[in-house]
């Protein structure tokens, strides 16, 4: 079973540039460690003839051709617009100039 020490979940928050509390630390000096049994665990299984996978489910894509279809009026589409300019949303600008 592994346990991380105190230095070591320090060691980590330091590279993870995180300020941790005294509680912190050990309340993630326990999950950490609980983690790190769990894959303890999963290094007994025997994975003879599994191949790697990318993947825990079956990827497929999911991709479609092009196609053209009609689009929507303009005036429909800009119905609900709360402002509207020259056939387009009118918006408060972001960035003042």
């Amino acid at each position: 079973m592994s346990t991380l020490s105190l230095q070591d979940v320090e060691k980590i928050a330091l590279l993870a540039r995180l300020y941790l509390t005294p509680e912190e630390k050990a309340k993630y000096q326990q999950q950490l460690s609980d983690v790190l049994t769990y894959v303890e665990q999963l290094s007994e299984l025997d994975l003879d003839g599994v191949p790697p996978q990318a993947h825990a489910v079956a990827q497929q894509n999911i991709m479609r051709e092009d196609e053209v279809n009609s689009t929507i009026p303009i005036n429909k589409a800009l119905g609900n617009a709360a402002a509207t300019a020259d056939d387009q949303f009118a918006i408060q600008a972001v960035f003042d100039e």
